[in-house]
């Protein structure tokens, strides 16, 4: 009776709750649990409420399985809730509902498969509000337009820069009027565009 009993409490959790424990661990290890981790992870002793659970977030989309049976994360795993727009003051409490959700990969990653990120080292982009440190998505495969931020090689070094054309010339222009513009010599050699970037204020 108490270990049925235990089955049925554990199956009263909700699905929020399941992924929650699922995601910490991911998010700590950077993969799956396995079985036998997710027994311990959701403080259950069968491996039939681990299977229970696991079919559940299947169902929802939050899991899906590759072609030889592994749990994998899905687009939901590590989404976050839309809870509504902010102008330039607080949300109001009733603004605070559940609007949708949204997983960050999608939001920011158009072509993830030709996408990359680059870690922002320098300050000739501040006054794009590109910092050093900060992340940038780039993607490949596109032609460059004017005013476009591009990653490229010039003259043997890479830089990120506004793409410019001058006629038939290309130029590069820093967003630091500290730096001059680029007229490359004898290399240019495109590295992609960048659309978007990525800032932590905390850590």
């Amino acid at each position: 009776m108490f270990y049925y009993n235990k089955i049925v409490k554990a199956k009263k959790r909700t699905v929020e709750t399941v992924k929650s424990k699922i995601v910490a661990f991911f998010r700590e290890n950077r993969r799956m649990p396995t079985y036998a981790e997710m027994m311990d992870i959701l403080d259950v002793r069968s491996k039939s409420v681990v299977h229970f659970w696991m079919n559940r977030l299947l169902a929802e989309g939050i899991l899906e399985k590759d072609s030889r049976g592994f749990l994998l994360p899905d687009r939901r795993f590590l989404a976050l809730p839309v809870v509504g727009a902010i102008a330039a003051g607080f949300p109001s409490p009733a603004e605070e509902e559940l609007r949708d959700i949204i997983s960050l990969d999608e939001y920011l990653i158009t072509r993830p498969e030709s996408s990359f990120l680059l870690k922002v080292s320098g300050d000739s982009m501040t006054g794009e509000g590109i910092m050093e440190g900060d992340l940038v998505i780039v993607e490949k495969g596109k032609d460059p337009k004017n005013g476009d931020i591009i990653v490229a090689e010039v003259d043997g070094e890479w830089t990120i820069k506004y793409f410019r054309k001058e006629g038939k010339n290309v130029v590069l222009e820093a967003a630091n009027p500290r730096y001059r513009t680029i007229r490359p010599k004898s290399q240019l050699r495109l590295g992609g565009i960048v659309t978007a970037v990525i800032r932590k204020y905390q850590r």
